[in-house]
């Protein structure tokens, strides 16, 4: 009888043990601060420009940026197009503002296709608040609907790698644009680059694009990398890039095979 009752008793110490134990591990978690990332962005001959992301805003697009700054993807690449009183934009390989990232990018065994992201703002059926005020971080993607109405989940849809830091509130973005972190430290070099030199693109005239936004010296992204404080973010959920040219020639009722030809 002796033996059963210390075993019961032992049973007992158990399971007070578990439940204590378990209650920790749920209280630990709901008062835990996580943090948000961190990204440090280091400009040469300019300085350094530190950026909280937010997740719970634009996850998609935050995993997007921290996968691709992690692995290397913007170190050396340069600031592409500065527009005073504007933004600052970044991110793009060809240094053209039309390039993108491509699978591989992301992940080891990728391949070269280029991919885009969920544009993630209330327009495109997310409710991201966020305002493009002064320091804020967006989104780039491209505009089709000068081309047809119909293009704007097509527009809305198409970012990739490029983003851009607004050195002045631009209220004509929100709602329509993918905002996604803030500077925290280094503003002053923001304004600094926004001052460089620009003029009009090479080909401004073939494109009759005459925006004078083309650094003469273009500012170089020496190392831009993202402290996670031990959380995951996942890659983000990839889409098939807009092909315009291909949607173009179906519109005038030609073979989209014979492009080039």
């Amino acid at each position: 009888m002796k033996t059963k009752n210390i075993l019961w008793i032992i049973a007992l110490i158990l399971v007070i043990v578990l439940i204590a134990g378990l209650a920790y591990g749920y209280y630990r978690k709901a008062t835990m601060e996580v943090k948000n990332p961190i990204a440090t962005l280091e400009v040469e001959n300019f300085g350094t420009i530190k950026i909280e992301l937010y997740p719970e805003f634009a996850p998609q697009t935050v995993a997007n940026f921290i996968t691709l700054a992690n692995r290397g993807f913007y170190d050396g690449l340069t600031f592409h197009r500065i527009v005073k009183d504007f933004m600052i934009q970044g991110g793009d390989k060809e240094g053209t503002g039309q390039g993108s990232a491509t699978i591989a990018d992301l992940k080891d065994d990728g391949d070269q296709t280029a991919y885009t992201i969920k544009g993630e703002f209330i327009s495109n059926g997310v409710q991201n608040k966020l305002k493009f005020e002064e320091g804020v971080l967006g989104m780039a993607r491209g505009d089709y609907t000068s081309y047809s109405p119909s293009l704007a989940e097509k527009s809305y849809n198409s970012g990739s790698s490029q983003f851009f830091i607004m050195t002045k509130e631009n209220t004509a973005l929100n709602g329509y644009y993918t905002a996604f972190g803030k500077v925290i430290e280094g503003l002053e070099i923001v304004h600094k680059i926004e001052e460089v030199e620009v003029k009009a693109s090479d080909d401004a005239e073939q494109t009759g694009n005459s925006e004078v936004s083309t650094p003469v010296n273009p500012p170089k992204i020496t190392s831009l990398k993202v402290e996670t404080f031990g959380e995951d973010y996942g890659l983000p959920e990839t889409l098939e890039p807009f092909d315009y040219m291909t949607w173009m020639y179906k519109q005038y009722g030609l073979d989209p095979s014979t492009l080039g030809q």
